[in-house]
């Protein structure tokens, strides 16, 4: 591609934010009532076909362990490389729509002072591009915006991710709205075209992990030098999932994302602590459990999961985290399935350290 057509591809695309109105693609996603368990998870959708019959690609259905109102969970990833998609490309419009809001909204365009020049030379050539088979640098054009074809597939267009905070990441899938047939997959050049991998990843995002409160013994007061037994008990310590969907007329897919518990970490909150094991990091027993709960008569005894503190908290308290890993797979439509890094959540407890008293007779 030539310097010119490159820099006008540029312009063109700046000026379809403005005439397309790109952003309105850019709704949130949605999502269900959390549940630690799944059970009685129900799915809550917004959108869908709006009061024209039009579909808009935004609005991914979320069911399972998620956040209620569309918004990025608490699961951190254990790779800090690892992002969410910042934008993908999806179903977006029929033939028909399509060619009545991009009439209507390059007309405008053309009327908006300042879209003379370059940048209204670039929005003649994307209504050739999509009026008269005029080829748009590397892709083909269409006829009449494909309208021959209504009901046979769909235009795709670009779809920003809300909870990316990199605006240059965001907007990064900036090709044109481009056509796909039903029951079709897009083009390979469209890496970022909605698929189940990227389903599965925005479930990972929205992925809501139950607040599970470490049990202790003894539970908030303890003593110096006395070992403090952790564990979670099994009954309340579940894999959860996350699901997301799109179902479209002629394009329908689903992923699901599962969490399982891996481990413990217990980090006392300050360093004249010891932790048991040594390195403070609990794995998951053959029965699901962590850890051992305390029974009378063991006080004496090294937990298999716990600490001890080495001096008093004085007036105030350590704060004691306990962060679960969790192992973190993925499996969605056509028999896709893989993993994802390791997910991770915390928690913080307020502990009181006494220092035991003596006895003087």
């Amino acid at each position: 591609m030539n310097r010119s057509r490159r820099s006008a591809l540029g312009v063109g695309i700046t000026a379809l934010t403005l005439a397309f109105g790109v952003t309105a693609l850019t709704e949130p996603a949605y999502s269900a009532e959390p549940s630690s368990n799944n059970h009685g998870a129900s799915t809550v959708e917004e959108g869908g076909p709006d009061d024209t019959g039009i579909y808009a690609s935004a609005k991914i259905q979320y069911s399972g362990s998620v956040t209620k109102d569309g918004s990025t969970g608490n699961v951190t990833s254990s790779d800090v490389n690892w992002t969410p998609p910042p934008c993908w490309y999806a179903p977006y419009l029929g033939a028909k729509d399509f060619k009545k809001k991009m009439s209507e909204q390059i007309e405008s365009a053309k009327n908006t002072p300042g879209m003379g020049g370059t940048a209204g030379a670039a929005i003649g050539e994307m209504q050739r591009h999509y009026e008269d088979e005029y080829g748009w640098t590397d892709t083909p054009g269409y006829k009449d915006y494909n309208v021959e074809k209504d009901g046979e597939g769909m235009f795709w267009a670009a779809v920003e991710n809300p909870d990316e905070p990199d605006v240059l990441k965001r907007s990064s899938c900036n090709d044109l709205p481009f056509w796909v047939d039903n029951g079709e997959t897009p083009p390979a050049r469209y890496e970022e075209a909605i698929n189940p991998k990227i389903l599965a990843a925005l479930a990972y995002q929205h992925m809501q992990l139950p607040d599970t409160k470490v049990s202790l013994a003894p539970e908030t007061v303890t003593k110096v030098n006395l070992p403090t037994w952790a564990w979670l008990d099994k009954a309340v310590f579940n894999e959860v999932q996350a699901t997301a969907a799109i179902n479209v007329p002629g394009f329908s897919i689903r992923s699901t994302t599962t969490a399982k518990p891996l481990s413990l970490k217990l980090e006392p909150g300050t360093p004249d602590a010891s932790t048991f094991p040594a390195s403070g990091e609990c794995v998951i027993n053959a029965d699901h459990s962590i850890g051992e709960p305390y029974a009378q008569g063991k006080s004496d005894e090294i937990p298999p999961c716990g600490l001890k503190y080495l001096r008093s908290s004085g007036n105030g308290t350590f704060k004691l985290r306990a962060t679960i890993t969790w192992e973190i797979t993925w499996t969605g439509t056509g028999n896709a399935g893989g993993n994802f890094p390791n997910g991770t959540f915390g928690t913080t407890q307020d502990i009181t350290v006494q220092e035991i008293q003596a006895v003087n007779h």
